[in-house]
């Protein structure tokens, strides 16, 4: 068997794309308009463009994720800081 545990993290392909780009040449395949094949056509170019950056879906939506909430991320809140109280 030339199957191993440490190939399980790979990401799943069909044929030449990420498996997550089926769905849209699946839905070019049941609805097949010219609209729906430029969208496959973009969706592909999408997941080709993310391998040739070195990125797998779920990390580019992590970069995308960081890149929308920038630089200063404090790691409390303002309002859920404790303040001195004077009872005296």
């Amino acid at each position: 068997m030339d199957i191993h545990w440490r190939n399980t993290q790979k990401p799943a392909r069909f044929f030449a794309v990420d498996a997550r780009a089926f769905f849209a040449i699946f839905l070019f395949l049941v609805h097949a308009r010219l609209w729906t094949f430029m969208f496959a056509c973009v969706i592909m170019a999408f997941f080709w463009i993310l391998e040739r950056r070195g990125l797998t879906f779920e990390a580019a939506c992590r970069s995308f994720r960081s890149w929308i909430l920038g630089r200063n991320r404090p790691a409390n809140l303002g309002r859920y800081k404790r303040h001195w109280i004077d009872f005296g």
